[in-house]
């Protein structure tokens, strides 16, 4: 299986993503960059979250720049690439368009944890070989 670099899915706006000003309400720009990272994950034939898991992937750090907004029925890309990964963290860029415009640009880092018991810190730890050769970094 080829490592994947990136993907890319396309979104219309639903209704109940729109706040009062009749424009996509923020928080929903991290929840389409992580339906991409996930389709991601299943194009390299893996799940982020498999039933047996021994590792999990929280994260650490997101954030969005807004250029546009998205009103209810746009319909728009979400692209999504791997802009760096380390021995125990992923890197994500993602760029959410409408035709030629750009909507929004946003940053996701997630880290390879241990899976843990509740009450049990999470231990970063080096992320598996079976998942880290499925993926490639786009330079």
């Amino acid at each position: 299986m080829t490592a994947r670099s990136g993907y890319r899915i396309r979104r219309r706006v639903q209704f109940y993503e729109v706040d009062s000003a009749g424009i996509v309400h923020f928080s929903w720009y991290f929840r389409y960059m992580e339906e991409a990272e996930h389709a991601l994950w299943r194009e390299a034939g893996l799940s982020i979250a498999p039933a047996d898991k021994a590792v999990g992937f929280p994260r650490m750090s997101a954030a969005f720049d807004y250029h546009h907004p998205l009103r209810f029925e746009d319909e728009f890309d979400v692209s999504i690439r791997i802009a760096a990964m380390s021995d125990k963290t992923i890197r994500y860029t993602c760029e959410l368009t409408r035709d030629d415009v750009k909507i929004a640009t946003g940053t996701l880092t997630v880290v390879c944890v241990s899976s843990t018991r509740p009450g049990e810190p999470m231990k970063a730890v080096s992320i598996p070989a079976e998942i880290a050769r499925r993926f490639a970094v786009e330079e």
